[in-house]
């Protein structure tokens, strides 16, 4: 929690309170919401979702805080729309199943609505132009909201990159590896209760979710591995995405799983899973690096995102669970040393700053660190450190990694979201203290 954090009048120069709605209030949104009412500097002025127990939730949880009422939202599907009419809003925060990303995200900018998305921002390669396009139109920003940006190890590791320590960078993995076979199914009364159904049968993620893997050989969720690596090689910023090649191994997780839960009788033991337990995708970058990622959540492992950076001088393999790094010249012999040391001498200044406010603002502190630099791009409505640009390019290995599946391999071309700016960009300024 944030006790008595207040941010200064400083770094608020253009508005007194930034005025935020919320666009889905599920167990994200939630979570989105408690790190905003913990900042003096956020006003919640109206909420939307079309489940009325989230509402009433959200609302109490906004009492709780000592907060006024939010505006409410949800009688259909595209109420959302008449909260983007309202004035008061500046800003607004969008965590809704992966289908209404783009579409959301679209209204909210030509709205004129700071934008913040989760997390994949498109689903089609169409979408991705739709969010670059609107963006342009508009001159309205959009940030995706991605966490993983954030996460203290992450941070350190793109100090060490930025202060050259591994050299001429050369190679990176990265991926997203987690058993979510208990999320994408349920027995529809609790959100992470054991059980087989899905759909209309199930609540939460397992009620929108699934059907992903029902329907398309892809990597579905690419960002939270890719995203820390984009910033690390300044994609759309020096450097880009070039080309995609992806493949996939046969589908039984999800079988396997209803089948252990429901029995070999229950109606979606009969369902043909079209999603590939694990899929691995190789990205070329203008710059010459090659970036290997990998998506796995339907079979039983411990959570990994799989880190990898490897440059002319030095590599690194960390997560929660490795922490190795090997520098030539400093590093004795051909064997690893201990990463611990290097996180703790180049850790980033945002953590040495914040950290102590952060660790339980979700997911290990990365969400606190996700909003702050939402509202503080957005209360000076300049453009955010993942922007548009970001979001579309990090988003279309989704389409391109099914494509490729489906032509055994065949490289796919990325497009070039930036029209060729990405030459002259600038990198951001991902060390400093603000945000």
């Amino acid at each position: 929690m944030v006790p008595n954090l207040t941010f200064s009048h400083s770094m608020n120069p253009f508005k007194e309170n930034l005025k935020v709605a919320l666009i889905g209030v599920g167990l994200r949104g939630t979570n989105h919401l408690n790190n905003l009412l913990l900042r003096e500097d956020v006003d919640i002025v109206a909420i939307c979702d079309i489940d009325p127990a989230r509402i009433q939730l959200a609302e109490k949880t906004i009492e709780k805080a000592g907060k006024p009422k939010a505006e409410i939202f949800g009688k259909d599907a595209y109420d959302y729309r008449n909260l983007l009419e309202l004035k008061k809003v500046d800003a607004v925060v969008i965590s809704t199943p992966w289908l209404w990303h783009t579409r959301m995200a679209v209204d909210a900018m030509r709205a004129g609505k700071f934008t913040g998305l989760e997390v994949s921002a498109a689903n089609t390669l169409e979408e991705c132009w739709d969010l670059v396009n609107t963006h342009e139109e508009t001159g309205t920003h959009l940030m995706i909201l991605e966490n993983v940006n954030y996460r203290r190890d992450v941070l350190a590791v793109l100090n060490m990159v930025r202060e050259n320590i591994f050299g001429e960078l050369l190679h990176f993995r990265c991926g997203y590896q987690h058993d979510l076979r208990h999320v994408m199914f349920n027995d529809g009364k609790t959100a992470y209760g054991k059980g087989a159904e899905f759909g209309d049968k199930g609540i939460s993620e397992a009620k929108w979710r699934t059907r992903h893997s029902v329907h398309r050989n892809a990597d579905v969720y690419p960002t939270h591995g890719l995203g820390p690596i984009a910033a690390m090689t300044d994609i759309n910023r020096g450097n880009r995405f070039m080309s995609l090649t992806s493949h996939a191994t046969k589908a039984v997780g999800l079988h396997n799983y209803v089948v252990e839960t429901g029995g070999e009788d229950h109606p979606n033991a009969k369902i043909k899973f079209k999603q590939g337990d694990v899929i691995t995708s190789t990205i070329d970058t203008a710059n010459g690096e090659t970036i290997l990622v990998t998506h796995n959540v339907n079979t039983p492992r411990p959570y990994s995102l799989d880190f990898r950076v490897q440059g002319a001088k030095g590599v690194t393999d960390f997560d929660y669970h490795t922490r190795r790094i090997h520098v030539e010249g400093i590093t004795k012999g051909h064997g690893w040393e201990d990463l611990d040391p290097w996180l703790e001498k180049y850790d980033h200044p945002l953590w040495k700053k914040y950290g102590e406010y952060a660790t339980n603002a979700g997911h290990g502190g990365i969400d606190f660190f996700v909003m702050n630099a939402f509202v503080e791009s957005a209360k000076q409505n300049i453009a955010p450190p993942m922007d548009a640009y970001d979001a579309a390019a990090w988003s279309a290995v989704t389409p391109l990694s099914e494509l490729s599946i489906e032509n055994n391999g065949e490289p796919q071309d990325f497009p070039d979201f930036t029209r060729g700016k990405w030459v002259k960009r600038e990198a951001y300024n991902w060390i400093k203290d603000t945000y």
